[in-house]
């Protein structure tokens, strides 16, 4: 850790709290500032029309069907919010254990992605590659007999599937799967589909982490899951391995980078960036953000305030932006 400067001057001649006292000294003297462009949407995509479920784990989201997600787009480009993240509630009768509704150009990822460029073509939209939300196990990837993640078989199906959400008008390819090698391979069949435009946003630091829950519940994977993650995912008690992880991804095509989840691991985020100096995100995960929303519902804290400190803290940390579900009513916020 870098030390700290002893100040020119002892007290009174230095009083720290004099740029302090006043709003517009406060805004003046501030080393981060935070606005909607800092934000990635994500929002849960689910069959049918005009359909609005609520997540029970997640007050105040909902999935929705791509008709609203395409109005949800067209709000997010008039609050400046510059990207959405879209996270499909495959059908049950749709999950198999090879998950292979992955590499339907139909599925719901690629309908709602068409959508969002139709309905506000100036937006861009990220896209999770892993293909726990098509199978029957809940595993981010392909199982062996005896229940192993295959890393190379699954790799395969993740080029598939990254090439069909490019066909379909993805801006961002985001692997979240964990799997060695595969920020190289999709980088490959994207050059080789002449889609050298679409960037990769690598989850290169993925833990698994206990703050999952209400997401698994949103895209409808929590009651599939067999076992844990844990052999793909990285350990929480590892920050050496996260930069180990990240100039892997960097070497193989990454654009930018993932930690998740967000502010259990600031410590990680701020040392990515001081390590490779490259646009670094966080993912304010489904956990995060229920305990958050819970606390500010029951009044135990002030919800606005709440929602932009947090924020800040990711930009503080270093971060290039925040995927966050707070991202419209931050926007609003900042308005």
């Amino acid at each position: 850790m870098p030390s700290v400067p002893k100040p020119a001057a002892a007290y009174p001649a230095t009083r720290l709290r004099r740029p302090r006292a006043h709003a517009w000294s406060r805004a003046l003297f501030a080393e981060v500032a935070l606005s909607p462009a800092d934000f990635i949407w994500p929002l849960f995509v689910t069959e049918g029309a005009g359909e609005r479920t609520p997540v029970p784990t997640m007050p105040g989201v909902d999935r929705l069907s791509v008709d609203l997600i395409a109005q949800a787009a067209k709000e997010a480009e008039s609050l400046g919010i510059p990207c959405i993240a879209l996270f499909p509630s495959t059908p049950p009768e749709r999950r198999t254990a090879d998950g292979r509704e992955a590499l339907n150009p139909d599925n719901l990822t690629c309908r709602a992605i068409k959508a969002i460029k139709a309905a506000a073509p100036g937006i861009g939209v990220l896209t999770d590659v892993a293909l726990d939300p098509y199978t029957t196990h809940g595993h981010d990837g392909l199982l062996s007999e005896d229940g192993r993640i295959l890393n190379d078989e699954t790799i395969e199906m993740l080029q598939g599937q990254a090439l069909v959400q490019a066909r379909a008008g993805a801006d961002i390819i985001a692997p979240s799967d964990m799997m060695d090698g595969r920020v190289a391979a999709i980088r490959k069949v994207l050059e080789a589909g002449n889609f050298h435009d679409v960037q990769i946003m690598s989850y290169a630091a993925k833990y698994a982490s206990a703050f999952y829950g209400p997401f698994r519940d949103a895209v409808g994977s929590g009651g599939y899951l067999k076992g844990d993650k844990k052999t793909y995912q990285m350990d929480p008690a590892n920050a050496d391995e996260a930069l180990r992880e990240v100039a892997l991804d960097i070497a193989e095509g990454a654009d930018s980078v993932m930690v998740k989840p967000g502010m259990p691991y600031l410590d990680v985020i701020a040392r990515v960036k001081d390590a490779f100096n490259i646009p670094v995100f966080a993912y304010q995960v489904s956990g995060e953000y229920a305990m958050l929303e819970t606390a500010a519902r029951a009044g135990l804290i002030e919800r606005d305030r709440m929602i932009i400190e947090a924020l800040t803290a990711f930009r503080r940390a270093g971060c290039s932006g925040v995927l966050t579900y707070y991202a419209r009513d931050a926007a609003r916020l900042l308005g």
